[in-house]
C-alpha cells in the first residue's frame, strides 16, 4: 500500500470519527456475455471488491455508478437489470448506506477491463462465478451469495 494512501485513510478515519458523517456509497455487480463477474482490487486495501466509490453530491445512484464503473474498469457498455439491495455500514465511523446494482455487459460489447485509475486501482479483472478468488472482501462474498441465490438484499454490509 502506497504511504500516501495510508496518510490520506488515517485522516479520513479521524475525520469520520469526530464528524460521523452520512454518506451514501454504490456498487456494482457486472456480468459479462459468459456470466463472469468484474472485480477490483484496490492499491489501498488486501481483498477483492464490487467495482463503485461515493455518490457525489447532486448525483444519482445510476449517474454515481456510471461515473464509478468509467474510472475503475474503463467500463461505460453496461445495463443495469435490478437492485440487488441497499445496505448500512458503519464501519470507520460512518454511517454509510450502499446501493448494489446488478449490471450486465451487453452482448457484443467491449468486455476487456481495464485499469482506468491506476492510483486507486491495482488489478481489475473478470473471474467465473465458480472460481472466484479466495481473497474476497467479506461484503463482497456476501453480496455474490445473494445474486446467487436470487434474494433482494439489504440490511447490514
Amino acid at each position: 500500500m502506497a504511504i500516501h494512501h495510508k496518510l490520506i485513510a488515517t485522516a479520513a478515519r479521524l475525520y469520520w470519527r469526530l464528524r460521523r458523517p452520512r454518506t451514501l456509497g454504490v456498487r456494482g455487480l457486472v456480468l459479462d456475455g459468459d456470466n463472469r463477474i468484474a472485480l477490483v482490487r484496490h492499491t489501498y486495501a488486501d481483498h477483492w471488491y464490487l467495482p463503485g466509490g461515493g455518490v457525489k453530491k447532486g448525483e444519482s445512484f445510476e449517474q454515481a455508478l456510471a461515473r464509478e464503473l468509467r474510472e475503475e474498469i474503463a467500463l461505460t457498455d453496461f445495463a443495469v437489470e435490478r437492485l440487488l439491495g441497499i445496505y448500512h455500514s458503519r464501519r470507520e465511523y460512518k454511517d454509510d448506506h450502499i446501493a448494489v446494482f446488478v449490471a450486465r455487459v451487453p452482448p457484443g460489447a467491449k468486455e476487456a477491463l481495464a485499469r482506468a485509475d491506476y492510483l486507486e486501482i491495482e488489478q481489475a479483472a473478470w473471474f467465473d462465478l465458480e472460481d472466484l478468488p479466495p481473497d474476497l472482501s467479506p461484503a463482497t462474498a456476501r453480496r455474490i451469495a445473494e445474486y446467487r441465490a436470487a434474494v433482494v438484499g439489504g440490511g447490514s454490509w
